[in-house]
Parts: C-alpha cells; structure tokens; sequence
C-alpha cells in the first residue's frame, strides 16, 4: 500500500468528478475557494476541462464569458457547484446561477455535508431524503422564478427580477442590476446577441425542464502540508457550535470542559455531528477502516456517533487498518495560547486576513424556532493579505517596476469600470503615481492562502518543522534559488549569518524586476513578503515580549501562587501605563509592549499554570483571596483608564456608558492641554463664584454617574474571574482524565521548553503505556467479533493506538503549528519511526484566535 498523503488524495478526488466537470462553469463557495487554494486545484479543474472557475457568492453575468478566448464554440450547458455548506444556505446563491445562465440545462452540486448531516442540523430545513428533496425545490423554485420573469418580459425590455424571497441585503450585483436575470432576453445578460446569438434561448423555446443532480463530495478540507489539514474557517462544520450555552461551557467555538458526565442525547451540539460525519466519510475516501479512541467528553461523543455510522460493509478487503484519535481541545487550552518557537504560528499571527463573508450563515430555516437555532462561530479565514505594493515602493517612476504597477492597476481599474460598453476616456495616468495611496491599498486587495500546492512544490510542508531562525533562512535559501534560476544576481548570495529585512527586501526587487519573473515566482514571492511582514515592527518586538512574559509565568508557576499573582499584576499596570501614555502623545515609542488584551491571555495562562501546578487550593480559585482581590481591583481600574480600548465578551452591554466615559476624559484632557494652569492673581476672580452650587451638583452627579459604572464593571469582572476558576479547575473535574494527564509528565523530555499535549500523549501511546481516561471505540472487526463469532470464543483483545502503521489524531476546536512540529518530532524520537502520522484540527488556531474565542469581541 501506498503512503497517506492528504493532497494526493483531495487532487484524486477531484479527478473522480472529471467527468461532470467537463465543458462546465465550475462555481464554489468561500469554504471550498479556501480548500482549493491550499491544494492549488484550480489548474486541475481547467485541465479537466471546465470553462471557467467561479466564485459562488458573488456572481455575475459576466461569468459566462469568461472562457470567449477558448475552444468552445457553443454556449454552457451545465453549471457545477460545489459548496461547504448547507444545501439550504447555498439555494440562493444557486437560483442566482443559473438565472445568469439562460442556456443550461443541467445543475450539478455538490456539498460536503452527507444526507444525514443534512437531516441532523437544527438549521437545516430538508430531511432523512435531503439530496432527492432539494433536486425537486431546486427545480420547482427555478422554474417559478422563470415564468414570473416571462410575465414580467411583456411589459419590459431587461428583465431582473428582485422580488424573491432569497435575496438580501448581500445580494447585489454591482454593475448589472440588484437581482437575478432570467428568460432568454438578448438584453439581459452582455453575452446575448454578442456570442450566442443563434443558441441562446433554445432551451426556453423547447420547453425543456432543468435537471439538477446533488451528490455527496466529503474531500473539502485545507491540507497545511501532506499530514496535516483543518477545516475550510468559512464551511459550515468549522462554523456550527462545539458546545452548548451551560455552565461547563467556554465559549461555542471550544469543546466543553469534560467532567466524566455523559451527553444528554437531545443536546448534542450540531458541530459535534458534523464533525462526526466529516470523520466517517474522510477515512471512507482514504480506504481506511478505523479503531477509534477518544479524549474527553466530546470526543467520546464522536467516537459514538462514528460508531453508529458504521456497519459491516466498513470492513474491506483492501482497507488499511488506522488508528483515529480524537482528543477534546479544552485537554490542553496552554498549547495554543502560547507563542512557541514555530515559524508559521509567527506569521500566521503577524499577517492580516481576509474579512469573513457575513451572509455566508444568513439563510437559516424559517420553520425553526429561534431557541432551538445555534448561532455561527466566527473562525477567521486563513486567506491572508500580502502586501505586494511593497515590492514597488522606492523605485524610479519610469522603472521596469514602476511600469508594471501601472499596468496592473490599469488592469484593475478596467475591470472595475462602471459602464465596460464605454469608451475609456477616464484612466488616469499612473506613471507618475506608481506609490499614490490608492496604489498601495488597491494592490493590498490582491491576497490568498498560503498554498500548499503551488506549481508541484509543496512549500508550506518544510516550514511546518521550522523555527523562527530557521523558517527565515529556508526563505531566504528559496529566494536564492530563485534568483539563480533567473539568472539575476543578487548582493546577499554569498552572505551567511542572521537574514534582515532589508536584506530580504532588496532580493525581492531583484526577482520582481521583469513580468515574467514575477509571475514564475509568485508563490515564492508571496511567502517572503509574508515572512518580511513577520519581522516588521511592531508584531516583532510584540511576539518578543510575550515569549519573555509566558517564560517567566512558566518559571514562577513553579514557585507559589502569591509570586505568580504578583508578576500578574505587574503586567497589568505596564499594559495601563504604556496604553496611557500611547493616548497622551502621538508617538508610540513603547509600541513592542503589551496592550490590556494581551495581558488578559496572559491571565488566562496564568490561571491555567496555577491549576496545573497548584491542584488542591480550589476553594475559590488557585489564588489566595486577597491575591485575587488585587487582581481585581488592577483590572476594574485598567477598563476605566481608557474605556474605548476594551472591546470584549464580558463587558457586553456597557459599550455606551464606557464609550461617554471616554468622550469625557478626552474633554478633560483637552481642557487640561489648553487652559493655562491657574494662577494667584486669578485667586480673587473666582471669589464671587463659590456660593454657586450648580457646578457642584454636576459634578456630584457626574461622581455618582462614575461609581454605578465601576460596580457594574465589578459585577462583569467578577463574572470573567470565575471563567478563570473553570480554567484552572480543568483537571478537577475529571479525575481520570486529571490522573492522565499528569502520568504524562514523565514524557517530559526536554526541561527548559514545555512540550504540549499532543507530544506526551504520542510518545506515551508509541511506548504502548495505557492512559487513564483514554477511551477505546470498538471497531467495525470488534463489532463483528461480539456479535458474530465471540458467541463461539473468539474474542478480540483491546488494541493499542500505537500499534497501527497509520494514525490520525484529531483535535476537536483546532490545532496550531507549533503542535504539528511537536507529533512530528515525537515521530522520529519514538521507536517506531515507520509510522505514518495525520494531524488534523477544526481550524488553525493563533493565540489571537484562542483569545476571540474565549473572551473575543
């Protein structure tokens, strides 16, 4: 058997649907878009013979010409679709498909979610027959919108239809209309009369039906590397709630905290299912048949339902044999939120994304009651924003670069031109304004994923196993490569030593000099623009200064809880003094130092070291009560210090009373710059004004109106200190689980950096030591065995995680990179280096991402 490699195997996949992708528009979804890039699939579907790849929420008419310069001849027939969503969630988009198509007859979609995830959702309005119902509204929904579109030909040329009710606010077309197009009227769409003049309509005039197929296409994740992948942030299983609104809750983007207390069946969360028939259908694509273990209360919820899914047809003849682990994100809540030595997590965590589409969750089931509906969780894309107006900055204005600038933004002025029938007159010339602003931010909205495929180099996988130095050397090491392949000769060719951003600056003006190179190197290019953003200030200096705080928290973890409450407390008033200052001047001379946000991870942190370290004082928290106290008081002050740059969970409600609080001190702090401060000679000027008391009274309800804004902020910190206690209180309440979990300190292999979880658990699991709280699922072989032949004796014994040759760990709530270094490096300092390892999370996760999710605006 061959090697699991989770690109190979999403490629194929594709190449199974080759067939109905031939002579198509191929539309998809933000999830899918977002899956695809990381495995670079478009030049594959253009291979495999479609017309065009289209974006599904936004389009437009102008998509059916997007192949006129092609071999084909005739007008599109089919439409494809593929979407990481609810069938219902897509429908509008679809309808909207194909009324910009006049000629197809046939619809094809594809969705990642199976018939019984369909059925399962709350949200979801189709049942047990979800694919055979849709087919059938699908059809009757298209055909209604078309003959009110023929009505409505009668009295008007253009027909646009804007009356349904799937359209929204978000559905707007930019330039063609606010709705969709049906009927075959030649003015309807640009491309009637123009090229299909003689076809168009033929499908309306014989009367022919639409014919929609829908089919189950699971192999729509994001593979970071070969063995380890995430969730699509914008497909509906990333999406759904991991955890219902209850006491053991952290938020609904996190599994909830595990307590040894079985599910009520009726209050499974839908990203639970979901998640469940990911799992099922992904190791169905692989081949693989599955003994499956869990860690914590979620994942042996999932190790259930998996099991309910499965039947004897699971056990092939040429299945591998795996082992799945699923393991609960809130087991280990600290690998996440620190900022360890991992060059991707640094970037990851220094680059802007891409804002989230907001009506990717609008279209819910009418029918549902609201109670029972779960709102989205907000994963952040991991389609990021590469700066690439920087590599035309300090250039001569009649450069080569300078002249690719203004051909680019020629080219995107034109395609963003109001009127395109037009004569364009209204260009403006670019060749003095090269670096204008708007340059520079129409440029910046030229952005992607990080792809793991890109032109057969799979670029992403050696960084996976790098560190901060080392990632930036790798870069630099591709950079030359690159400007050797070039031919083009660069300065720091033969220089050794720590790489600068200068440095890596001056190389990427040498490979972006001439059309060609830049476009042969872009997947290159884009990676150290990446990388260059990483060392820029101030995200440099900010990681710095928190691996220097996290370090010390981990060094005074050790000692006692009033040592560790006090460094706290220190962070906090730094944080206020730096943010105070910051308002007070406009230069940021401190801006490396840390905001309130960042010391409140830190605090996290802190009060998850406590419950590590210090178990048994849980009486009200691992803190002493006057320790606490302060801890309190240094918070409640530093959110009244400057109210406006706090925007959080806990102090929802209060955004209007804090908001006034900052407009006042502003006005303070203005009267303060301006008036002069006062004088003896005014001494006797304010004489006759003392008997007045209405300036008192302002100010005595202006006091009163400060103290019932402080009690309320009290009460929210007090309730935020209490999420602190559930954090350091993980592993009290689970005691096997707790008992677990500190077994595998002794795996411990390296004092002076901490390993997270997943490494101890691995290197424990290889050496085949049992851990308590770890949960065996039995297989589809154990199935057989107790209900066939174990009546006859033949029983079947537990098997051991680390006995299979391929193994799959999943973390339910995300994975980061650092963790995806560590299994890795766990694989090679076990004893079974043969083994093949596939790491797999919910989504990427950054200590920013950690944060939102728990106490997030």
């Amino acid at each position: 058997m061959g090697s699991v490699d989770l690109i190979a195997a999403c490629l194929d996949s594709i190449r199974q649907i080759g067939d109905e992708i031939a002579d198509t528009i191929v539309y998809v979804d933000a999830g899918t878009l977002e899956a695809f890039q990381f495995i670079g699939a478009f030049p594959l579907l253009l291979e495999l013979g479609a017309r065009a790849v289209c974006s599904l929420e936004n389009a437009s008419p102008l998509d059916a010409v997007a192949d006129w310069h092609s071999k084909f001849s005739h007008p599109v027939r089919k439409i494809v679709v593929l979407t990481s969503r609810l069938l219902s969630d897509a429908h509008r988009y679809i309808l909207r498909c194909l009324g910009n198509h006049g000629t197809v007859s046939h619809c094809t979609v594809l969705t990642a979610i199976s018939e019984i995830g369909h059925s399962a959702y709350v949200d979801s309005p189709l049942g047990p027959d979800a694919f055979r119902e849709y087919e059938t509204l699908l059809v009757l929904d298209h055909e209604e919108l078309f003959k009110k579109c023929e009505k409505s030909n009668k009295h008007k040329d253009n027909i646009s239809y804007a009356g349904s009710d799937f359209t929204t606010e978000t559905d707007k077309y930019s330039e063609w209309g606010s709705g969709v197009h049906y009927g075959s009227n030649s003015e309807s769409s640009p491309t009637k009369k123009i090229l299909f003049d003689g076809d168009l309509g033929q499908l309306e005039a014989g009367g022919k039906r639409l014919s929609v197929t829908v089919s189950h296409f699971p192999m729509i994740f994001s593979p970071i590397s070969s063995r380890a992948f995430v969730l699509p942030s914008e497909g509906i299983i990333a999406d759904s709630c991991l955890s219902n609104q209850h006491e053991d809750s952290l938020g609904p983007g996190l599994p909830s905290i595990s307590t040894g207390k079985p599910f009520d069946s009726d209050e499974v969360p839908p990203g639970v299912t979901l998640t469940a028939q990911f799992l099922y259908h992904l190791a169905n694509k692989m081949d693989l048949k599955l003994d499956i273990f869990s860690l914590g209360d979620t994942s042996k919820v999932i190790g259930k339902l998996m099991m309910d899914m499965s039947s004897l047809y699971d056990v092939g003849r040429n299945k591998r044999s795996a082992g799945l682990l699923i393991v609960d994100r809130t087991v280990d809540l600290l690998t996440p939120c620190f900022h360890g030595d991992s060059f991707l997590d640094r970037m990851l965590s220094s680059l802007p994304r891409k804002e989230k589409m907001s009506s990717s969750s609008v279209a819910k089931n009418p029918q549902t009651p609201n109670k029972h509906s779960h709102a989205a969780v907000k994963r952040v894309p991991l389609d990021i924003k590469v700066p690439f107006e920087t590599v035309f900055k300090k250039e001569e204005p009649k450069s080569t670069t300078s002249m690719l600038s203004e051909g680019i933004m020629s080219f995107m002025s034109g395609w963003n031109s109001v009127d395109v029938d037009s004569e364009v007159t209204w260009l403006p010339d670019y060749s003095d304004k090269a670096h204008d602003d708007k340059l520079g931010s129409d440029l910046g909205t030229l952005n992607g994923s990080l792809l793991s495929n890109y032109a057969g180099v799979r670029y992403l996988e050696p960084l996976l196993d790098r560190g901060a130095k080392d990632g930036l050397m790798l870069i630099k090491k591709w950079l030359i490569e690159a400007l050797q392949h070039e031919k083009l000769s660069s300065a720091s060719k033969g220089r050794q030593g720590a790489t600068s951003v200068s440095e890596i600056h001056s190389m990427l003006q040498t490979l972006s000099q001439d059309h060609l190179s830049l476009l042969r190197n872009r997947g290159i290019i884009q990676l150290a623009l990446a990388a260059e953003m990483t060392l820029l200030e101030p995200q440099s200096s900010r990681w710095d200064a928190f691996t220097s705080a996290e370090r010390i928290l981990s060094v005074t973890s050790a000692e006692t809880t009033q040592s560790l409450a006090s460094e706290l407390r220190d962070f906090i008033n730094t944080s206020t003094s730096v943010d105070s200052h910051k308002q007070a001047t406009t230069m940021e001379p401190s801006q490396g130092l840390l905001s309130f946000r960042d010391v409140l991870l830190l605090t996290i942190i802190g009060y998850i070291l406590a419950g590590e370290n210090f178990p048994t004082s849980m009486a009200g928290g691992p803190f002493s009560w006057e320790d606490e106290r302060s801890l309190k008081d240094v918070v409640v002050d530093s959110i009244l210090e400057r109210p406006s740059s706090v925007k959080l969970r806990f102090l929802d409600g209060l955004d209007n009373e804090l908001e006034a609080k900052e407009r006042s001190k502003d006005v303070e702090r203005n009267n303060d710059s301006a008036e002069p401060a006062s004088s003896t000679d005014d001494f006797d000027d304010e004489w006759g004004n003392w008997d007045d008391n209405d300036n008192a009274d302002d100010q005595k309800e202006e006091a009163y109106g400060d103290m019932q804004l402080k009690l309320e902020v009290r009460d929210r910190i007090d309730q935020l200190f209490k999420f602190f206690h559930k954090l350091s209180s993980m592993r009290l309440r689970n005691h096997a689980l707790g008992e677990g979990l500190a077994a595998l300190n002794r795996f411990e292999t390296d004092g002076y950096s901490r390993k997270g979880l997943l490494y101890k658990l691995l290197l424990a699991l290889l050496s085949r030591y049992d851990v308590p709280g770890l949960e065996y699922h039995s297989s589809a072989v154990g199935r057989l065995f107790k209900s066939g032949l174990g009546r006859f004796g033949l029983g079947q014994s537990k098997p051991s995680f680390g006995e299979q040759s391929v193994l799959i760990i999943f973390v339910v709530g995300g994975i980061n990179t650092l963790e995806v270094r560590e299994v890795m490096k766990a694989i090679s300092e076990s004893s079974r280096p043969d083994v093949e390892l596939i790491l797999g999370g919910t989504t990427l996760l950054t200590p920013d991402d950690m944060f939102e999710l728990m106490l997030g605006s």
